[in-house]
């Protein structure tokens, strides 16, 4: 009798097994025949999907963002007749034959189908700003669409805006500590640009420090 009541929790065990590796037979294959049934690949249906959405973007694509050109910039700025001629004779190597004390920066200003060219020129031994100059391509042409030439002045894209700094310095200011910088910043409005804002930092005069605004 004790062997049979052993016995018995084992066969119901064996059997229990048999009934749950059926029941799995049966699913896998309810799994099989649907995906067949709908033309999948099983398992590998994500693979095709991702690569469908990819063809698709392919098929209709968004529009491209600003073209990038990259120009000569030195004969840019010395064929513009709108470039003053102090501007063209410092426009000369610092030491090699091309090494120009110009700044060249690319960015979407005037919203154009290419970028446009911030130009700033400096001085070779203080890097001071001589001129900030901005070119756009009008039908493969770069036309001259921003002037600044009181020097000390300097340009940067902020986003799609320019912000151009302009140092300015009292009677007894000296070159490295002017008393406050003017920041105006323009944006492309009807084929110009126009002021966005405007607004002066002053600077501390204590321990000669002209990098701190009050």
């Amino acid at each position: 009798m004790r062997g049979l009541t052993g016995a018995g929790p084992d066969r119901v065990r064996g059997s229990s097994q048999a009934v749950i590796a059926a029941v799995a037979a049966i699913a896998a294959l309810g799994l099989f025949v649907a995906a067949c049934g709908t033309g999948g690949t099983g398992t590998r249906d994500e693979g095709p999907a991702h690569a469908s959405a990819v063809a698709g973007a392919v098929a209709s694509p968004t529009p491209s963002p600003t073209e990038y050109k990259q120009v000569d910039a030195v004969s840019l700025l010395k064929k513009d007749p709108e470039v003053s001629g102090t501007v063209k004779r410092a426009l000369k190597p610092c030491s090699s034959d091309d090494d120009y004390p110009l700044n060249v920066t690319y960015g979407d200003l005037t919203h154009g189908p290419v970028n446009d060219v911030l130009l700033n020129v400096v001085s070779c031994s203080d890097g001071v700003g001589i001129a900030t100059y901005v070119y756009r391509d009008v039908g493969g042409t770069y036309k001259n669409v921003f002037t600044a030439e009181d020097s000390p002045v300097y340009s940067e894209i902020d986003g799609t805006d320019l912000t151009v700094t302009k140092q300015v310095y009292d009677t007894d200011d000296t070159l490295s500590n002017p008393s406050r910088e003017t920041v105006i910043t323009y944006t492309w409005k009807a084929g110009r640009f126009t002021v966005l804002n405007k607004h002066d930092n002053y600077y501390s005069k204590t321990g000669g420090d002209a990098s701190a605004p009050n």
